[in-house]
This record gives structure tokens, sequence and C-alpha cells, in this order.
């Protein structure tokens, strides 16, 4: 999972800049019309956020440590879905920070260059009256000069409409009838996920069965100990018996690979072998053709993956294989090079595994977390996007999900792959961005410190869970269809 954004947005909250009202004596705007531009000069300086001027333009500066920012407040005429468009420039290279709107993360804004250009989150929900916007320091070190409040477009009338054949022609059965069962319920059914390292009845899982009463249709999974590095040194992997067993029981399995390097190349401590701090892998000289060795090293360790797996292509489990998660974050080896040796990787690795190992159970899905990084529709079945907003941030995370769904130039399914807080239902129908699956990630997410199998409220409150697992629109264990009984075209 991405680190990085659990420790910012947790500095946040305790910041007390998330998850609760404006500051008092924030300064007011109203208005009546728009576009409605408000220039962050204006708003109230937080931390140790501070104005200036270039070129006659006022602006922000000063986002260098956590809890910066500016507050902004400003009325709506009247509820609706609004656009909030940053205007920023960077101090040098690609920044991201936070969006809040009252007191909750609903985005984030980028910004590449020196010269002011503009972000957009979409879409977000706002009842007629006051509200505040806070541009909120994550990776900092920009200068932001206004933002501005438009009208949202509306959804596209297709949004929903996905091919239902996976994108492998040589797909299984089974994963013909996920692929099809999946894109009929897109847009009006959500999938319960948990990731679970230790199966159905892993601490975490029963957790949610202790708390809710049932079981989610979706466990998560990691091909982790299965990496030879980790081998090597005395671990040994469960998940294949484990993704066996819950489809044996009328659930769905998904599969990452937090993919420890190759022995040459760890640097660092050997279980950590997947974050490029610990390696000194070059994966843009391998693609290269600069470093044959590493090129046989990466194929030896997909071909052991794919071994492994060969069990469930053997009993047709479907399983949602989501490889080479978060790229574009940089923290881990397969994303510390660049995005045109990324994508070599997950193609070559799509090829190998389907044409090579006949692993034709997967159903493909791409968690790079940039439009920049995307490798192609051919080769992904679903787009997933990991999103960490805070504690108790139950929103729909809407923009995100719109870009998320823009990445591919065709209709794909678009999941939470992993996330924080499980989201509220209402809000996620209300809003109109229907995520196919949330899959919350696992420990303190989920777990009371060292409480074994008690529920934490840290970030999702006993209420809210109840309340998801509760709802008809929301997909449990015991509410997966017979797939045996789908026909397949």
């Amino acid at each position: 999972m991405n680190c990085f954004w659990r420790l910012v947005l947790s500095l946040a909250a305790a910041a007390g800049l998330l998850s609760f009202g404006a500051p008092a004596g924030a300064a007011a705007e109203a208005a009546e019309i728009l576009p409605m531009t408000l220039e962050c000069e204006d708003g109230t300086m937080l931390g140790g956020a501070q104005t200036g001027q270039r070129g006659g333009v006022g602006y922000v500066d000063g986002l260098k440590a956590d809890g910066d920012g500016v507050l902004i407040r400003f009325e709506i005429a009247q509820e609706g879905f609004y656009d909030i468009i940053v205007r920023s420039a960077s101090h040098g290279g690609h920044k991201e920070n936070i969006v809040a709107v009252d007191g909750v993360s609903a985005g984030s804004f980028t910004t590449d260059e020196s010269d002011f250009t503009e972000s957009r989150v979409k879409r977000v929900r706002l009842s007629k009256g006051e509200h505040t916007v806070s541009l909120l320091k994550s990776w900092g070190w920009v200068l932001l000069d206004s933002i501005t409040l438009v009208e949202s477009e509306p959804l596209p009338a297709d949004l929903y409409e996905v091919n239902p054949a996976p994108v492998n022609p040589a797909a299984s059965p089974n994963a013909k009838r996920l692929k099809k069962w999946l894109s009929s319920i897109y847009g009006e059914k959500v999938l319960s996920g948990q990731n679970c390292d230790t199966g159905m009845m892993g601490y975490e899982n029963m957790a949610i069965q202790k708390t809710t009463g049932q079981y989610p249709a979706l466990l998560g999974l990691d091909m982790i100990e299965y990496s030879p590095s980790r081998v090597a040194n005395g671990s040994s992997g469960r998940s294949v018996d484990f993704a066996l067993n819950y489809w044996q029981k009328g659930g769905i399995s998904t599969f990452c690979w937090h993919w420890n390097a190759p022995e040459k190349y760890l640097t660092g401590v050997w279980y950590s072998g997947f974050y490029k701090e610990h390696t000194n892998i070059n994966l843009k000289k391998i693609m290269d053709g600069e470093d044959p060795e590493g090129m046989e090293l990466l194929l030896r360790d997909i071909d052991v993956i794919s071994e492994a797996m060969k069990p469930l292509a053997e009993a047709d489990v479907p399983i949602l294989w989501r490889p080479l998660h978060e790229a574009s974050g940089g923290w881990f080896w397969w994303g510390a090079s660049d995005s045109d040796s990324y994508i070599r990787l997950y193609r070559l690795m799509y090829q190998r595994m389907t044409e090579v190992h006949g692993l034709n159970n997967l159903l493909w899905v791409w968690n790079g977390q940039h439009e920049d990084w995307y490798p192609g529709d051919d080769v992904v079945d679903l787009i997933g996007w990991d999103v960490y907003p805070g504690e108790h941030v139950y929103t729909s995370q809407g923009d995100i999900f719109l870009r998320a769904a823009a990445c591919s130039g065709e209709r794909k399914i678009v999941i939470l792959s992993e996330n924080g807080c499980v989201p509220d239902p209402d809000e996620v129908f209300a809003d109109g961005t229907v995520w196919g699956a949330w899959c919350t990630w696992g420990g303190e997410f989920v777990l009371k410190t060292a409480g074994f199998n008690k529920l934490g409220e840290k970030y999702t409150e006993a209420a809210i869970l109840k309340k998801a697992y509760a709802d008809e629109r929301v997909i449990t264990r015991a509410d997966l269809p017979d797939f045996s009984a789908i026909p397949i075209d």
C-alpha cells in the first residue's frame, strides 16, 4: 500500500485540518454566479503559509511542513455537483497536494510547471450554503494562486457500459463467467472486500464477520512469500491454498504481489526488497537490454509465481490479478525508473503468464495510479485505484473514480483495489460514481491494536461497517451467484 499518503493524511488529521470543521475566524466569501473565482491570498493562512506576489499576481507560499496551507470560505446558492479548479505553480517538478472540502479530503491537485497551471477536482457534491476549501501540504513546495468553482458536467451516459469479455482471448470458462457477471452489476452493485493475508479465517476477515455477520465477497491476498528471494530466506506462501478454499466457500480472491527483488539486487533488509530503498535494481537498464542477467532473473521470478499459481488455473478458480501496483508513486522498485519501463514489464508479464504458462483464469487489474502508466486496453480487464483519504472519511472519492475511469480508451470496471475507510454506500450512489468493489487494507485499517480479531474503529467505525455490509446494493460472500450456472456466450 501507499505508506506515504497514509502518513501525510494521518499527520494532517492530527493537525486538525481534516475530518472536522473550519477554524474560527476564516474569511467568508459569498457569490451567486458561477464560475466563482476566489484568490488564495484572501483566505486564512494555516501553519507556516504566507502570502506573496509575483509579477503583480498574489499567491500563497510556504507549504513546507505538514499543516501548512490555506482555508477559503465560500457560499453556494444551489445544491449540486461542482468542480474545484486549483491554479498553482511548482517550485520544481511534479507536486501533488490535498484538497479538503468542509474539512474532509476530496481529492488532490497536481502541478508540474513553474508557471501557474490548473488542476481540477471533479464532482464534489455541495449543499446550498457556506462551505470551506482547504489546500493543504502533502508534497508541498507550490505557489497557490486561486480556486475556481464551476458546475460539474453530467456523468457520461455510457459510464458503466463495459465489455463483458476478458482481454485474454483464451480466458477460462470461469474467468469469462466472472467478468460477465461483474460487468452486469457494474454501476448497480458494489463488491465488499477485505485484504487478509492469513485467509478466510484470518484476523481481519473474522473481525468483519463478528461485526457484520457476513464475510466479504472479495478476499485480498499477496504472492509476496512466493518470491524466490524470500523463499531463499525461509519464507513459504499459502495464498494459493487460501484462494482455493475461498472459492470452494463461494468467495472470490484478488492477488497483489509485493515482488521482492532478486537477491542480486537486495541492498537493505531482505524482507523489504520490494521497496526501492532496499534495492539497487534498475528496471530501465533491464528493459533496454543493458542488464541481460537482470532480465533472466525477472523472467525466473515471473515463472516461479506462475508455477505457484497453476493449481488455481487447473481448478479454474478465477483470480483478480493485480501485479506491479502503485508504480507511479516510485516507492516500489518496479516504479522507480520510468513509466515506459514499467509498461514494458507489465506487458511482458501478461505475455509470459498467459501465452507461456497458460494462466487463463486471471482477470488483469491495472493499479499504476497515474494515467501515464497505463499499459493499454488490450492487457487490462479492470482498473484499480488505492485510496487512503484519512480517518472516518466515508465519501465516495468520486474525483478519483472519474480520473481512474479516464485512463482507458474504452470503458473498464473501476474498483477501489485498496482503501483505508469503507465508503458509505449512500454517499457512493448519491454521487453516481459507483466503484465496482472495495477491498480494505489489513492491520490497523480493520483491527484493534493487539486485538487479534477485534474490530478497530480508527478508520471505519462499526456503525458504518454494519451499514455497508447490510446495504442491499453491497455484495457480500453470501450474495455471490453460483458461477457455474452463468452461461458463456
